[in-house]
């Protein structure tokens, strides 16, 4: 994913790309399973075989991916807090926020609920996880979607700079502040920065219609974005200069070696991870499915829901 405004896109992907829907959106049932000493909690919505659903962020609750509800009626949809999100339990020490963390709890997650196979959906920093999930534990994974995904911390570093860019040339009042404040000693991490940062507005870089992203579905959700541990894992300059976890993450040379059927989505407009780089999966991942739409941002799901889910339920039912 990307900087502050992947911090934008966290929290943004929280409140509202936790959107669409009223603000009266009522949860599906849920309840906390302890994994790996932690109290997770999940939601569970639908029937037939389970789609683990993994949050975007780093950062993010599981809130903004019930657009994908409507697929309950060919799965069961198994949404997630990861630790430290949401209604999950966090961490006494912000070095417990960790990926190899974020993928042992999917596998907890699933010997809890007793599945041997699960589908599994990751999001933006959730293809992640999805991506490093399906490498270790590929013999309990019937399918894979890797949406609006990345595969190593270098395309995340290639899509910093890039929204950097972006915002550079059509939000210069903005950038000009950030420039201010880094000639002074600040970064990413640092409160008065980020919140500047995230005065960028949600749709610049990851709608193809900004419109599609104004409503907020469940505000009042606790925990929607954890800023200490995105910045834990993308590193405390993250948003300009890739580090720890997010900059040693690299699957490109494990990707063609899967063997579960593979879906790989992307956006046209996407601003985050660009087409540049998302069409790269073509080559490092050849046997897997790549569909790019064309009237999408970073979110198909919100932008072109009636094109991609028969897409995904026709993949499930392979």
């Amino acid at each position: 994913m990307k900087k502050s405004l992947l911090l934008l896109f966290f929290t943004l992907n929280f409140s509202f790309f936790t959107l669409f829907c009223s603000a009266q959106y009522v949860h599906p049932p849920g309840k906390y399973v302890n994994v790996n000493g932690a109290n997770l909690w999940i939601e569970t919505l639908g029937s037939g075989d389970p789609l683990f659903l993994i949050s975007g962020g780093p950062g993010g609750a599981h809130t903004g991916l019930h657009n994908f509800d409507s697929l309950q009626n060919s799965c069961t949809l198994v949404y997630i807090d990861n630790f430290g999100r949401g209604k999950s339990d966090t961490a006494k020490d912000i070095k417990e926020y960790t990926i190899s963390r974020d993928v042992e709890d999917i596998e907890g997650i699933r010997k809890a609920l007793g599945y041997d196979k699960i589908n599994i959906l990751g999001h933006s920093y959730g293809s992640v996880v999805a991506q490093l999930y399906a490498i270790k534990y590929g013999e309990h994974v019937k399918h894979l979607i890797i949406a609006d995904g990345f595969f190593s911390g270098k395309m995340w570093q290639e899509n910093d700079d890039n929204s950097n860019h972006e915002i550079a040339e059509n939000y210069p009042e903005v950038w000009d502040s950030l420039m201010r404040m880094r000639k002074r000693g600040l970064i990413s991490s640092d409160k008065p920065f980020y919140e500047i940062y995230n005065t960028v507005p949600y749709g610049f870089l990851y709608a193809y219609n900004p419109n599609n992203f104004l409503r907020s579905r469940d505000p009042k959700y606790p925990h929607p974005f954890n800023t200490r541990l995105y910045y834990q894992l993308v590193g405390p300059d993250g948003d300009f200069v890739v580090g720890n976890d997010i900059a040693k993450f690299d699957v490109t040379n494990d990707l063609k070696n899967l063997k579960m059927p593979i879906l790989i989505v992307a956006g046209r407009y996407d601003r985050v991870s660009v087409p540049k780089y998302a069409e790269m999966y073509k080559i490092l991942c050849p046997q897997a499915k790549f569909i790019m739409f064309e009237r999408s941002g970073h979110n198909p799901q919100v932008e072109q829901p009636e094109k991609e889910f028969p897409i995904i339920t026709g993949f499930l039912s392979k």
